[in-house]
């Protein structure tokens, strides 16, 4: 009996996605990546943990000292109405270390580059969210990005059938 706790307490270690950002690598050029916390009510990890959240149209700022969240959404808990619902778009703090803010703050002040979310998930039981700091892409590079890799996906499958490359 107790070796199955232990193996379900072993799967639950390992990483859940619970959202991520499918178009910020389409519409963004990453240029660092950051892993940090965040501050959540009851209800919102309640949520979480059943999957539902969205962080298509989310970006984070830093105000004061400190790492927000926005535009990010976590609905209600499904029994959570009245004194113990959340706002679901409200502002969410990240934990971050100080000196890892003061990095994001000189990047973004001295070139054109914004904060975004990549994913978001639980890791050792804690809620994570996976951010970025990104440049944004013109239509044009986009295109130029997907030629590349299509010219690159055309040599690695010429490369397998062993067909010569002039």
């Amino acid at each position: 009996m107790q070796e199955r706790r232990a193996s379900a307490r072993a799967s639950d270690t390992g990483d859940k996605i619970v959202a991520t950002n499918r178009r910020a690598r389409h519409d963004y050029e990453i240029v660092d990546v950051f892993e940090c916390g965040i501050v959540l009510t009851g209800s919102e990890v309640k949520s979480l943990r059943d999957g539902k959240a969205q962080i298509a149209d989310a970006y984070a700022r830093i105000d004061g000292n400190e790492l927000w969240l926005f535009q990010s959404h976590i609905p209600p808990w499904k029994t959570g109405f009245g004194f113990g619902a959340h706002d679901p778009d409200r502002k969410r703090k990240l934990l971050v270390h100080r000196f890892e803010i003061n990095e994001l703050r000189s990047e973004t002040a001295t070139q054109p580059l914004t904060i975004i979310p990549l994913k978001m998930y639980f890791k050792d039981g804690r809620a994570k969210v996976e951010i970025a700091l990104a440049r944004g892409r013109k239509a044009h590079d986009r295109r130029q990005e997907i030629a590349k890799r299509d010219a690159q996906r055309e040599m690695d499958r010429a490369r397998r059938h062993g067909e010569k490359l002039y």
